[in-house]
């Protein structure tokens, strides 16, 4: 019986910073392949970037088809000197198996082979199909990773009927929080351009820096919403200000600014950039000058209402802590994103307390307790 402790130990013990594989996905198919999954690497890669290592692996060949999706891939370390244990050493000490990639997700990784392999000793294999789909590109640009895998799937007709990722979802201990979903992330650029001239003859030009500051202004004032059925309200940041203006005694001819929205299931992509580019129009009948807005999207909000398939993890998380989880919509974006597309999906993994922190860390009974739900949500899945 594969033993999570000990394959998140060999996991961890993969320096797979992103896009660097560093042998991680060759130790998933070495637990993998004595159970009876077929499997294929999967190498992709796009003009300016790094080739990524991907793997999907299966066992059965018919429906329904329950897939568990995460990255093994991880952040760096940063100042590895200040780390207690050395990052990449997987150090078992206080009940805690310390390094990077031990919350996010290196151990929940672990979890589903370990969980799948009991439940295969138990019951044989399934009425249907367990498959693997992980990805060395979750951390990273995101682009030659579960996005290129999805649609090679598609490609060969195999269909996903549900998924579980397994991010670090829980907030104390885990089972406590699944994520049923996840608010969008979009990233505005706006350029404001005046007319450079003499600090001393200010009427003489036309200063970007008070129509920006106007702009942020009002930008900063707009509530977006109250929040939703799922979601909490939407949230916008701006994350810098940029003049490079290296003088004293000189207007600038430009600034630039940069934010980001976390939006929820009230807003699209068009529908927040045309509220922006309104202010924008509003600032500069004000003030003049020229005004440019450039946005990207990281991921749209989705949601996967509570229904059979979210009742079925609650029932396992249940089962095993004997508590109640919380259903949220809360963090950042992951993989999920993307799944969603193609079948419901939910978030479920460890506490992600220490995630991307120097000294991340998860605790053996809460590995033990994942492998443990990871085990009956099959259970449960195919027995129904």
């Amino acid at each position: 019986m594969t033993d999570p402790i000990i394959l998140s130990q060999a996991l961890i013990r993969c320096p797979s910073v992103t896009p660097d594989d560093a042998g991680a996905l060759g130790v998933l198919e070495d637990a993998l392949k004595p159970l009876g999954f077929v499997c294929h690497r999967l190498r992709f890669e796009a003009p300016n970037t790094d080739p990524v290592e991907n793997l999907y692996a299966r066992l059965g060949d018919s429906g329904p088809n329950f897939c568990f999706a995460g990255h093994t891939d991880v952040v760096p370390v940063g100042e590895a000197s200040g780390w207690r244990h050395d990052p990449f050493a997987a150090d078992i000490d206080g009940g805690m198996l310390w390094g990077r990639g031990a919350s996010d997700m290196k151990c929940a990784i672990a979890a589903f082979v370990a969980g799948l392999q009991r439940y295969i000793e138990k019951n044989g294999k399934p009425q249907g199909s367990i498959s693997l789909l992980i990805t060395g590109d979750e951390e990273g640009i995101a682009i030659n990773g579960t996005v290129k895998v999805l649609s090679w799937l598609k490609e060969r007709g195999e269909k996903l009927d549900h998924c579980i990722v397994g991010e670090p979802t829980a907030v104390a201990k885990t089972g406590d929080m699944i994520k049923i979903g996840r608010r969008g992330s979009m990233n505005f650029r706006v350029a404001v351009r005046g007319t450079q001239g003499h600090a001393a003859y200010p009427k003489r030009s036309l200063n970007p820096i008070p129509i920006m500051a106007d702009l942020i202004a009002r930008i900063c004032a707009w509530r977006l919403d109250e929040g939703s059925e799922h979601f909490e309200p939407s949230t916008l940041a701006f994350t810098t200000v940029d003049v490079g203006n290296p003088t004293v005694n000189v207007t600038p001819a430009e600034i630039r600014a940069g934010f980001n929205i976390r939006f929820n299931d009230l807003h699209t992509p068009d529908s927040l950039m045309r509220r922006i580019e309104e202010i924008a129009a509003e600032v500069k009948a004000t003030h003049g000058g020229e005004i440019g807005i450039a946005n990207s999207v990281s991921g749209v909000s989705f949601v996967t209402k509570p229904g059979p398939f979210i009742g079925l993890l609650e029932q396992a998380i249940t089962h095993v802590t004997g508590t109640k989880t919380e259903l949220s919509t809360t963090g950042g974006t992951s993989d999920a994103r993307f799944i969603k597309d193609f079948c419901p999906v939910a978030e479920l993994g460890l506490p992600g307390v220490t995630m991307h922190k120097t000294d991340e860390c998860a605790a053996l009974t809460d590995i033990e307790s994942l492998t443990r739900i990871y085990e009956t949500v099959l259970e449960l899945y195919f027995a129904q």
